[in-house]
């Protein structure tokens, strides 16, 4: 199985979700497309309590900004035609959009696109800020126009039932973890909050017990 991982904006904590499910499915990890210094790589590898190889990215830009604007200061042009899942050790692959669903790559195609044209399950990261019905409601209904197979939600963030219980309706899909604020971010706390993700796929039968035996 290959997940992608997105979020509603920015600075979501998408590399510490995408850290969680790596370690919960023993899964190889791809940043696709990095922004900026120090990389989303270097930050989940840091995370991990269990070591994998890395693999690069596609594209590695300079600048923290949207990809687009990365790319055109470094007078190149991202290209969705040379996003493609590379080789991998592990059966199952954990893939971390750049930012949110609709950051655009180049002026035509945007981060949603490298889900769709790999056929990739999404879990969408909702932070619970105010606002973050508008833009999960937005998200979702983007990936269901594009017919997309959304398998799950994590919030991350303080817990806010009305806000969740509103998105879920909407999603009609399972909330695969509720990350509070993390104070520190030790291979143990990914550890604990991977078994917590394990359980939520099996139970939603999102994965099988025979696939992570």
């Amino acid at each position: 199985m290959n997940l992608f991982i997105s979020a509603i904006s920015t600075d979501s904590g998408k590399s510490v979700i995408s850290a969680i499910f790596t370690e919960a499915l023993q899964a190889s990890y791809w940043k696709p497309v990095q922004a900026g210094f120090p990389t989303d790589t270097e930050t989940v590898h840091a995370l991990l309590p269990t070591k994998i190889d890395k693999i690069p990215e596609a594209y590695l830009l300079k600048h923290p900004m949207s990809p687009h604007a990365s790319a055109r200061r470094e007078n190149i042009k991202v290209a969705l035609d040379n996003i493609t899942l590379p080789e991998h050790s592990k059966e199952h692959m954990i893939i971390e959009g750049a930012g949110g669903l609709m950051v655009p790559l180049n002026d035509d195609e945007m981060v949603i696109d490298i889900a769709e044209k790999h056929n990739l399950p999404i879990v969408l990261v909702s932070n619970t800020y105010l606002g973050s019905i508008n833009h999960s409601l937005l998200s979702i209904r983007e990936i269901q126009r594009r017919e997309l197979d959304l398998v799950g939600i994590v919030f991350n963030g303080e817990k806010n039932e009305d806000t969740e219980s509103v998105i879920l309706k909407h999603a009609q899909v399972p909330c695969l973890l509720r990350l509070p604020q993390l104070e520190d971010l030790e291979a143990e706390t990914i550890s604990k909050y991977a078994s917590i993700v394990k359980e939520n796929l099996i139970d939603n039968n999102i994965i099988t017990i025979s696939e992570h035996a």
